[in-house]
């Protein structure tokens, strides 16, 4: 093939083609020469330029900035993340510090060109209204200093919705923040955490405020603890569980429950759109526990609770989250006589108890614990039976008798009256003290009423037995004076029989006064009026026994004669006429 000749080689050639050749290494020249004299010229101080890095050197960058100079970047002026994605080829923005015609290079700065593009990105957020995230890196008078890209001041009336109590714990907190001055010239920036925080809130009530339902299970964070509920952070909206509805269990107080910061899936149970509160409930996330209660908790059945409460009346026990049955005090024990729940349980103590009755409409279960007991009255029964005669420890001296152990679980009383048959006992204490040993007689096991009676004065024979033969109605008895009262006297006739001179029987003459006939230990015959062994009284009179003593002195005397005198005969007849009405 023939080579075509051009005009550098063949001056000779076409014009056409000579021209065209000058023309393009002309303009070759010329751009050549504009290159070299931007590659020769210094950038300015300030000027950010593009540049493409060349090479990463142990302590700086070396960036390609279309000058003869190459430009040299310290690596003290890139952030971390860059560092670590930084290789040859990188466009990167910087700026121009100074030229060193020393050592030969551009030195240039990352972190002033940030600098500017922090407060280019600030200075919209500021006219925009919108956020800025930032950090709180220090406490400062009146306030703190977040880290926003700059140091912007954070006062202290705008860190949280709620006044802050400890400034230390907030300090490293991160967030939002909306700025509120801005002065890029003087470097001043003022923040405020609650602007940001009442704008994303308002923001996301009014979502939940569209979507949310009664019925609905959602999540939320627990934000304050009250004795009376727990209000909780639905994402931008409060409401409130009362600590009714905190369980189906008593709560002594919510903080029982849960604590600030924990995340619950409740359940929306009441919404006022008006007023925009809502009412949550923990509870209602599960079943009714008295549902089918009467299905779970047999009668006469045993079961385990935990003790929950303790009063004066009995013990609440707890067979499961939200059923509590009541353990009446009397129905914890067979024998003893408590006066409080406490002496025999405490709150938290696991106890096996019997179901004694569940009465579903009113939600309530009696308990006993006793029932689970062998119980002591039926062996005391067997063990003595009425009459049997037992042998024990004075316990307790009170006004009414007297308490004796006699080794069971039971103690025995002697009444006052079952102490002695003839001595009259003010006080037990006058013939009895503690810890003195006795012998008494069984009188009477109930179980019912719960009395164990016995009797010391039955260890002997009832003196008022066969009375009627002793005492007959009619016959003249001595005895000596052991009382005086003012309606008559009162005649000891034997050990622990006493007879009754009423005053009316003293004397023929009226008597208004007994003392001033009769003394303590005078000795008298006395005439038997009536007997009542029921009652173990004895009717007495002097004035007969008396009007009988004149009427045989009267027959003695009028043995010697052979016709008694008028008026003795008629004495006697009078006498015998109100022994006779006295008899009947």
């Amino acid at each position: 093939m023939e080579e075509k000749p051009n005009s550098a080689r063949h001056p000779g050639g076409g014009e056409e083609s000579g021209t065209t050749g000058a023309a393009a290494v002309g303009k070759n020249e010329d751009d050549f020469a504009k290159l070299y004299e931007e590659s020769i010229e210094v950038p300015e101080e300030g000027q950010i330029i593009h540049g493409v890095v060349i090479k990463v050197l142990k302590d700086y960058v070396a960036v390609d900035i279309n000058r003869k100079s190459e430009g040299m970047l310290p690596l003290g002026e890139l952030p971390p993340e860059e560092i670590v994605a930084l290789s040859p080829g990188n466009r990167i923005d910087i700026m121009v510090e100074r030229y060193d015609p020393e050592l030969g290079f551009v030195l240039l700065s990352r972190n002033k060109v940030l600098k500017i593009r922090v407060w280019d990105d600030l200075q919209k957020t500021f006219d925009e209204g919108t956020t800025v995230p930032g950090t709180i890196v220090a406490k400062v008078k009146g306030g703190f200093t977040v880290d926003i890209g700059v140091k912007a001041f954070l006062p202290g009336s705008q860190v949280d919705i709620r006044p802050v109590r400890d400034n230390e714990s907030v300090v490293g907190l991160a967030g939002i923040f909306k700025i509120l001055k801005f002065s890029r010239k003087k470097a001043n920036v003022v923040v405020s955490r609650r602007a940001a925080i009442e704008e994303e809130r308002d923001s996301l009530r009014k979502g939940i405020l569209g979507k949310i339902k009664e019925g609905d299970v959602i999540e939320a964070k627990v934000k304050n603890i009250t004795d009376y509920g727990v209000f909780m952070d639905l994402g931008g909206l409060d409401g409130l569980m009362h600590i009714t509805d905190m369980s189906y269990g008593k709560v002594g107080h919510p903080s029982d429950i849960c604590k600030v910061g924990d995340a619950m899936k409740v359940k929306v149970i009441r919404f006022d759109h008006e007023k925009e509160r809502i009412s949550l409930g923990l509870k209602q996330m599960k079943a009714d526990p008295w549902i089918d209660i009467d299905k779970r908790y047999a009668v006469e059945t045993r079961y385990k609770g935990r003790v929950t409460n303790i009063t004066k009346y009995g013990a609440f026990i707890e067979l499961e989250e939200g059923v509590e049955g009541l353990l009446h005090i009397s129905e914890m024990s067979w024998s003893k006589k408590l006066r409080d729940p406490s002496e025999s349980m405490r709150v938290g103590d696991i106890v096996d108890v019997m179901v004694l009755k569940v009465e579903v409409q009113h939600k309530k279960i009696s308990l006993g614990l006793k029932q689970l007991l062998t119980n002591p009255w039926d062996d005391l029964r067997t063990k003595h039976p009425e009459g049997t005669v037992v042998e024990g420890v004075v316990k307790n001296v009170t006004d009414f008798g007297v308490f004796v152990d006699i080794g069971s679980e039971i103690d025995g009383l002697v009444h006052v009256s079952d102490i002695s048959w003839s001595q009259r006992v003010k006080h037990p204490s006058e013939l009895f003290k503690r810890s003195d040993r006795v012998q008494a007689r069984v009188l009477k096991v109930d179980p019912d009423a719960q009395k164990f009676s016995l009797s010391i004065k039955h260890m002997t024979l009832d003196p008022w037995t066969g009375i009627e033969s002793r005492f007959r109605k009619g016959s003249v008895v001595t005895g000596k004076v052991s009382r005086l009262a003012d309606f008559g006297v009162f005649v000891e006739l034997a050990d622990g029989i006493e007879g009754l001179v009423h005053i009316s029987e003293l004397s023929r003459e009226k008597v208004d006064n007994p003392a001033a006939l009769f003394k303590p230990g005078d000795e008298v015959g006395a005439a038997v009026l009536a007997v009542d062994r029921q009652n173990k009284k004895i009717s007495l009179s002097i004035r007969s026994y008396q009007d009988e003593l004149e009427r045989k002195n009267m027959e003695s005397y009028m043995g010697k004669n052979t016709e008694p005198p008028e008026n003795l005969t008629v004495l006697g007849e009078a006498l015998r006429a109100k022994l006779n009405m006295n008899n009947e």
